[in-house]
């Protein structure tokens, strides 16, 4: 019986990391000096209100999230501004995706 218990507390914790480790974010972090995630930010709190804000992602204001989101889901060798390709007709799933993501957005 206590081993049972023992075994039942044990695999609630580990689900419960499991949940926070996912809360962190899906993305693979984006290298601190990279110029195209800084510039969506810069472009992004720019042209749209609210990326200073909490994101569902720790850590990250919701520009942070949707630009990390952007980074990742672009092709590798996109080399342009992600903001705009975000608003362009072949970014607008991506931008559908992040917007989620970040929870900023329609």
């Amino acid at each position: 019986m206590k081993n049972s218990i023992a075994i039942s507390v044990l695999t609630l914790l580990f689900s419960a990391s499991i949940g926070v480790s996912h809360a962190k974010g899906d993305y693979n972090d984006v290298p601190k000096d990279n110029k195209q995630y800084k510039n969506c930010i810069a472009t992004s709190n720019k042209n749209y209100e609210g990326g200073d804000a909490k994101s569902p992602i720790a850590g990250q204001t919701k520009a942070q999230a949707f630009c990390e989101c952007v980074w990742n889901e672009t092709p590798e060798e996109f080399s342009g501004d992600l903001a705009k390709f975000a608003e362009s007709k072949k970014g607008k799933q991506i931008n559908k995706t992040c917007e989620k993501y970040s929870d900023w957005g329609s």
